[in-house]
């Protein structure tokens, strides 16, 4: 008898950067459940997004392809109708594909989209979105729905003691609990049935406004002098890319308030803020995994989880997102967990999240069509059960927000495991981070002569990354 192809449950958060776990060596955070998770998966404790921004890294690693080759680079733009995503190709190899949270391959802007973001031939045979927890598009986001129907009203007050940060809904009628209870729902009625399926949970959580619940919120009230302060007083951003000092003093180009010169107070409140919303994500993980194991589903599901992007969170004197490669920025947490196949353990050679989706299609044994650029980590994992790692990782920010105008900013990024290397292809300036050194990115050396054969190797380098992100597409039919 053939055995049935693996489940998958991918589970993507919103802006969680990488040391937000206690495995990740946070004290502070309460991640048991994502904990035990990570000691029973394949933990990729180097993990990397192809862009700092939200559309053009998922577009990236749903598609296993680069964010330029996808021709999604910025938020706002609509990805073109002849991607295919992994859902596509599951559904149409017999899986049943679901979704719930956000997707944002398409712009969710209520002024574009009254309803939902436009759907392609996506593949989701059930699509629960909620482009945000605002209640801006009616019952038509699932999320606003359920409150409806529950009787509740969406609604955040300004913390007493912060104004940057928000008491955010209760716990049980928060957004990151309904994309819990909605995948609980379908984990159990997929039991019933004979075909495979995916799961796609896509928690909006942590990203801003900060708006935990007061009760994931209180327990960090309670010590929250001993929560350490960004490294923003370390850095002279004066040195670096001018993106980064207009930030500084206000995110996303200055449009919102999150800046430097916030008091000690203040910037330890969101940090505290951010990590109850962590916390809030690994109990919701926690019931969700239950499920999947009272479902009698756990040894035949792949499980997933990642985050699209990370939170500067004050470092640098930078918060949220934009043209910037820290790994506070790019470096997520990423694991994967299959127990028929998979022997857990950490990895530390660097990975690209543009892998997961050739490595998923590996693990169930359909074809890596011709157009995706990710490489497959599955040999590594359930054959030689050995992972070295890629030399190098490669990003990129073409433009990706609308806040920086003039100039507009281009700028690409390789990193290998001892330097960083970012060009700002707009300011003809850039960075370079001895990592091993200076692991906190605080001394730039693009132009110290000391470096002068490192940087050169280092542009070779990423000259031949970007060189391969060209389009695979259309296939060759013929030698002329």
């Amino acid at each position: 008898m053939t055995q049935k192809k693996p489940n998958i449950l991918w589970i993507c958060t919103d802006q969680q950067r990488f040391d937000t776990l206690g495995s990740s060596g946070n004290t502070f955070v309460k991640t048991p459940n994502l904990d035990n998770l990570a000691d029973e998966s394949a933990n990729f404790t180097n993990s990397f997004v192809q862009s700092p921004i939200c559309m053009p890294s998922r577009a990236s690693f749903l598609t296993g392809r680069y964010p330029r080759t996808t021709r999604l680079r910025q938020n706002g733009q609509t990805i073109p109708i002849e991607e295919r995503p992994i859902s596509r190709i599951l559904r149409d190899a017999g899986y049943y594909c679901g979704l719930v949270g956000k997707f944002h391959l398409s712009p969710s802007a209520p002024e574009v989209n009254e309803t939902i973001e436009r759907r392609f031939n996506d593949g989701y045979n059930e699509f629960n979105w909620a482009g945000d927890p605002q209640n801006q598009w009616g019952n038509h986001s699932g999320y606003s729905k359920f409150l409806h129907d529950s009787g509740q009203k969406f609604k955040t007050t300004i913390h007493p003691d912060c104004k940057y940060i928000e008491i955010g809904m209760p716990k049980a009628f928060h957004e990151t609990t309904w994309c819990a209870n909605t995948a609980i729902e379908f984990i159990k009625r997929q039991s019933k049935n004979t075909s495979p399926w995916m799961f796609s949970m896509n928690m909006f959580a942590p990203h801003h406004p900060f708006n935990p619940p007061m009760e994931m919120l209180e327990r960090y009230i309670s010590k929250i002098e001993s929560i350490p302060l960004p490294n923003a007083f370390e850095d002279d951003l004066s040195l670096k890319p001018p993106y980064q000092n207009i930030d500084s003093k206000g995110a996303y180009g200055q449009t919102l308030p999150y800046h430097k010169g916030l008091s000690t107070n203040d910037h330890r409140m969101i940090r505290a803020a951010y990590w109850a919303m962590c916390d809030l994500v690994d109990d919701a993980v926690g019931n969700v995994l239950d499920a999947l194991e009272r479902s009698g589903q756990k040894d035949d599901t792949i499980v997933i989880f990642m985050s699209d992007h990370g939170e500067m969170l004050g470092d640098h004197g930078i918060y949220l997102k934009g043209p910037y490669f820290y790994d506070p920025a790019i470096r997520v947490p990423f694991m994967m967990r299959y127990p028929r196949k998979i022997t857990p353990g950490e990895k530390i050679g660097l990975t690209e999240l543009v892998d997961v989706v050739p490595t998923l299609l590996e693990a169930c044994d359909l074809e890596i069509h011709e157009g995706i650029q990710g490489q497959s980590l599955w040999n590594d994992l359930a054959i030689n059960k050995q992972y070295t790692g890629r030399d190098s990782v490669y990003c990129e920010y073409y433009n990706a927000m609308p806040h920086q105008k003039t100039p507009k900013p281009q700028l690409t990024m390789i990193r290998t495991e001892e330097f960083k290397l970012i060009v700002d292809h707009t300011n003809d300036c850039g960075e370079l981070y001895h990592l091993t050194e200076n692991p906190s990115e605080t001394i730039n050396y693009w132009s110290d002569k000391n470096f002068i054969e490192i940087k050169s190797e280092l542009l070779t380098q990423l000259t031949h990354r970007m060189a391969f992100t060209v389009d695979p597409l259309p296939k060759r039919i013929a030698d002329w």
